[in-house]
């Protein structure tokens, strides 16, 4: 078995070992995985923080060793808090890394950081705080920075700003937590999650104080949530529908 560590800032995680493959997600600085399915040019996968499974360009990683590997993989991550930073390599270049890298690697990439970042789990009321931080962010399908996310995207990268674990797909995110019967039992924080008419989970948004609701959508935005789902208030009709509200924390 190979493994690897992500020594850029945002490098994408495609469905196929191709440049115009899906892009699923994407893999941020500092992320471990191990490497599944090496190939010439791309190798298949597996994060160590969801176990997301995709491919990436072989140029855009540095491998480790198994011992690096399991230490990372146990240690508690330190996280990037500003929405941009930079790390020094050795040769005194600057490299841009984005708000929720990971810090943990830098003496194995002898990269130097000296900006803002955490290791603690932050109390539930400190999701929201951490949520406004992406506001406005552009929709895009795989995404998980300011620069573009997605709805799943979105609500794994403010929970892991603040200590806790999400999987990658809302649909992953749903078999997590606590149901909850009704919207009145939900506490700001808590995941709500929407289904299509074949009943598949296929969006998730952060509920808030007073039946509001911050989702990605187009952008990261905020509207109203009711009994039956999502009310956007541009277009003044519902554009979700309501499947479950969940208690992580």
């Amino acid at each position: 078995m190979q493994y690897g560590i992500c020594n850029l800032s945002i490098v994408p995680l495609r469905s196929e070992a191709s440049d115009k493959s899906e892009l699923i997600s994407q893999v941020l600085y500092g992320d471990i995985f191990k490497i599944i399915e090496p190939r010439k040019k791309w190798s298949k996968i597996r994060l160590a923080f969801d176990k997301y499974e995709g491919w990436i360009d072989n140029k855009q990683y540095f491998e480790i060793t198994e011992e690096h590997y399991k230490t990372l993989h146990d240690e508690n991550p330190v996280l990037t808090l500003d929405l941009v930073e930079f790390i020094e390599d050795q040769n005194n270049q600057l490299h841009p890394i984005v708000m929720g890298s990971t810090l943990n690697g830098l003496s194995i990439l002898n990269h130097k950081y000296d900006g803002s970042s955490t290791n603690q789990k932050s109390p539930k009321e400190n999701l929201l705080n951490t949520a406004f931080l992406f506001l406005n962010a552009p929709y895009l399908w795989g995404g998980k920075t300011t620069f573009g996310i997605d709805c799943s995207g979105f609500t794994q990268m403010v929970y892991k700003l603040n200590g806790y674990k999400l999987l990658r797909d809302a649909s992953q995110q749903a078999t997590q937590g606590e149901a909850l019967s009704f919207i009145e039992e939900s506490e700001p924080g808590d995941l709500a999650f929407f289904d299509n008419d074949e009943g598949i989970i296929t969006h998730v948004g952060i509920i808030m104080p007073d039946n509001y609701i911050i989702h990605a959508h187009g952008t990261v935005r905020i509207d109203r949530i009711d009994h039956s789902g999502i009310y956007n208030v541009d277009t003044k009709t519902h554009s979700h529908k309501l499947r479950v509200i969940k208690k992580i924390v």
